[in-house]
């Protein structure tokens, strides 16, 4: 199997923050969702991957080459949006073009200006004058058109509108249609990667909780409603979490169909909840 990143035991620390033998593994030809709360650890994680921080310890491969070792190399195939656009204000659309052709060597003119008609983004304004979505179509433009084979987004979907973000990650679904192009992105919209993560990797405190098939993990996940005495018939081992309510409680358990079988009322869940019963839920 190929790997586009591999992460084992990542360790970084500041003061009052640590990353913790963060490891996980992203497969090629799929997109990857990083999620957790804001301050858990996502962009650092990011950050260590592209090295613009010096990690304590851990190793990281991307296209199964040293990171350090193979900087350049690599750096020509993956692109990467962040949550603000970095183009000077005063730049515009074919500005960036004579940029981009100087810094890529791959660099497809025709393909970023595909881009540019499609996302209806004007040639002849300046860059301070394009809302917030058009600057994130932007840079999603510049990022799709050099031939990266990873392409790296940190919350590049907030605070869009929920039209321009549909749009954006059926671009994203497109791009992996060519079974060597990966997606690694991390966001808290949980309704984004539900719809186009194939794997979900989960980030509490500067630690993995976990990094599952996303289906899988939605499927085999369930809320089983119940008193507090039916609490003591659910195996330990299966409760994710329990909330506690006037009317009762609720367990997410791990295996739906097992206590299905066992005629409790399983309702079935979705990525959010599972990560609030996480976070949230009693154990």
């Amino acid at each position: 199997m190929k790997y586009a990143i591999e992460v084992n035991n990542l360790n970084k620390s500041y003061d009052g923050f640590q990353l913790k033998d963060v490891s996980f593994k992203l497969e090629t030809g799929t997109i990857m969702g990083i999620v957790g709360e804001n301050g858990a650890g996502k962009s650092t994680i990011i950050k260590g991957i592209l090295g613009l921080i010096n990690i304590d310890s851990g190793e990281i491969k991307i296209f199964g080459k040293n990171f350090k070792e193979n900087e350049l190399e690599i750096k020509n195939n993956i692109s990467v949006v962040f949550d603000e656009s970095y183009f000077h204000d005063n730049l515009k659309v074919h500005d960036i073009d004579k940029i981009m052709k100087n810094i890529y060597s791959n660099w497809d003119k025709d393909r970023f200006f595909k881009y540019v008609n499609e996302f209806k983004l004007p040639k002849d304004k300046k860059i301070k004058e394009f809302s917030r979505g058009m600057k994130m179509k932007l840079s999603i433009a510049v990022a799709l058109s050099h031939g990266a084979k990873l392409l790296i987004l940190d919350e590049a979907t907030s605070g869009l509108d929920p039209v321009i973000r549909d749009e954006i990650l059926d671009i994203f679904l497109d791009y992996i249609q060519d079974e060597e192009c990966s997606v690694l992105m991390a966001s808290h919209i949980t309704s984004d990667l539900e719809k186009v993560a194939d794997y979900i990797t989960f980030v509490d405190d500067g630690k993995i909780v976990f990094s599952e098939n996303k289906d899988e993990l939605i499927y085999n996940c369930g809320v089983v409603k119940c008193n507090e005495k039916d609490i003591d018939k659910i195996q330990k081992s299966d409760i994710v979490g329990i909330r506690k309510n006037t009317f009762g409680c609720e367990v997410m358990v791990s295996d739906r169909t097992k206590y299905e079988e066992m005629e409790f009322v399983v309702d079935k869940t979705n990525l959010e909840e599972i990560i609030l019963f996480k976070v949230r839920g009693q154990k």
